[in-house]
């Protein structure tokens, strides 16, 4: 994906009029792999498009026999914003209301596929948290607050919304969790804020040992969309899913919802859930 985001800065640098950039992923499936592509401010801007593996293959094939002319067609275009919207349903807590655990997906996808995995399987497993705390009867101390993110790939307008919304009440959002990397079997916790949390999550990963999901990491941020909160300090997880396959569909038209194992996905919610309510109920908030 490095490749693919600053492929045009590379190729202007090196006095290119265009980029193509071999598409990331294990399977080659004639599939081209897309997203966003940057710039630098004061350079000129170029074309850029992805091409399928084969196809990189082929054009690398027929450079070896001599010059290979190339003619791009390229339709993307940006429109004018229009009103859009995130959407936000909260599980109340019992002694803290005030004080929030989010748990996230983000609601758009890819214009190529349905965006099973990118996103539809983060923003279920957010409202299946909710789901499993209100079908258990649980009520956890702090309040419990789903978001499905709008317009996180277009730019993630809809988390910068949200950090402008409740600028001031971020001091009381206690943890933030977001799944974005499919639904393939989670083997544990990205955590990103103090080290202590690692400590603090131990009991965690025992309980979810069960399932095979036990391992902590930790990282410098756990999501684009709660990129914000965890730049406030507020302390930020996601699950550490097995993304083996996660690059053959991501992006592509074969972004569908058969790429889904309902045990694998019941497997992420579980994760979540079982973070989330540790978060929500614990005498004193995660380490911050």
């Amino acid at each position: 994906m490095v490749y693919r985001g600053a492929g045009p800065i590379a190729a202007v640098a090196a006095g290119a009029v265009a980029v193509l950039v071999r598409s990331v992923g294990g399977a080659d499936f004639r599939l081209p792999h897309t997203g966003m592509t940057e710039c630098a401010p004061d350079e000129p801007k170029i074309p850029a498009a992805a091409v399928t593996a084969e196809d990189a293959d082929l054009l690398k094939d027929l450079t070896s026999q001599g010059p290979v002319k190339l003619h791009f067609t390229l339709t993307p275009q940006t429109l004018p914003d229009a009103s859009s919207y995130n959407v936000i349903a909260d599980w109340k807590g019992t002694e803290h209301p005030e004080q929030v655990v989010v748990v996230s997906g983000h609601l758009d996808s890819w214009d190529l596929g349905t965006g099973a995995i990118d996103d539809g399987a983060g923003v279920v497993v957010s409202m299946q948290t909710l789901h499993l705390l209100k079908e258990l009867g649980i009520h956890p101390r702090r309040t419990v607050r789903f978001v499905a993110w709008m317009s996180e790939e277009e730019g993630s307008e809809g988390a910068a919304a949200y950090m402008a919304d409740h600028n001031s009440a971020i001091a009381n959002h206690i943890g933030a969790i977001e799944s974005d990397l499919g639904a393939d079997h989670p083997a544990g916790i990205y955590y990103a804020g103090k080290g202590e949390l690692g400590q603090w999550l131990r009991p965690v990963a025992q309980v979810l040992d069960a399932i095979g999901a036990e391992t902590l990491v930790s990282a410098p941020e756990a999501g684009e969309d709660i990129a914000g909160l965890t730049a406030k300090g507020v302390p930020s997880f996601a699950p550490v899913q097995d993304s083996r396959f996660y690059f053959n569909y991501h992006h592509t038209a074969a972004d569908t919802f058969d790429k889904i194992d309902p045990k694998h996905l019941n497997e992420n919610a579980a994760v979540m859930a079982v973070l989330a309510y540790a978060l929500a109920d614990s005498p004193e908030p995660a380490p911050r």
